[in-house]
Formats: C-alpha cells, sequence, structure tokens
C-alpha cells in the first residue's frame, strides 16, 4: 500500500509541476528577460553615444552633421601589390 501511495504522489507533483510550468512559465520567463535587459542595459549604459536633444525640425528640413574627422593613416605600414591570376 505504501508503494502505490508513493507512486501517486510522485505522479500528482509531476503533473502538478508541468501544469503549473505551463501557467507561470511564459510570465517568469518574461520576468528573466526584464532583469537580463536592465542588467546588460546597466553594464553597456556608459558607453554609448550620448547627443545633446536636437530641436525638433520642419517638414522638408535637411541638416548634416559632420563627424571629426580625427583619422590618420600609417604611411609606413607598406607598400601596395598588384597582382595578376594566372591560369
Amino acid at each position: 500500500m505504501q508503494l502505490l501511495r508513493t507512486i501517486l504522489i510522485i505522479l500528482v507533483v509531476y503533473y502538478g509541476f508541468k501544469i503549473l510550468s505551463r501557467l507561470f512559465g511564459p510570465l517568469f520567463f518574461k520576468y528573466l528577460k526584464k532583469k537580463a535587459q536592465q542588467r546588460f542595459g546597466g553594464q553597456f549604459g556608459g558607453f554609448q553615444n550620448q547627443k545633446p536633444p536636437q530641436k525638433p525640425q520642419n517638414e522638408g528640413e535637411i541638416t548634416i552633421d559632420k563627424m571629426p574627422d580625427n583619422k590618420s593613416s600609417n604611411k609606413t605600414v607598406g607598400e601596395y601589390v598588384d597582382y595578376e591570376e594566372i591560369d
């Protein structure tokens, strides 16, 4: 009788967990996703380019934002070699 009772308890717990996971699983994963987004957003939030707020533009108005030209190339890297394919 004890064996039958133990098997019944195991089955009730198994199916109860299965049903509850179907009901609360999506909510739990949404919570985990939201927490992960907050954690990663907090870590990388300081590295984002923060621009000052811009004034609203009228329709049809065009503005060009130029990036600063701080790129300097190293001329002593090497020379360019042109090649041809040989059949």
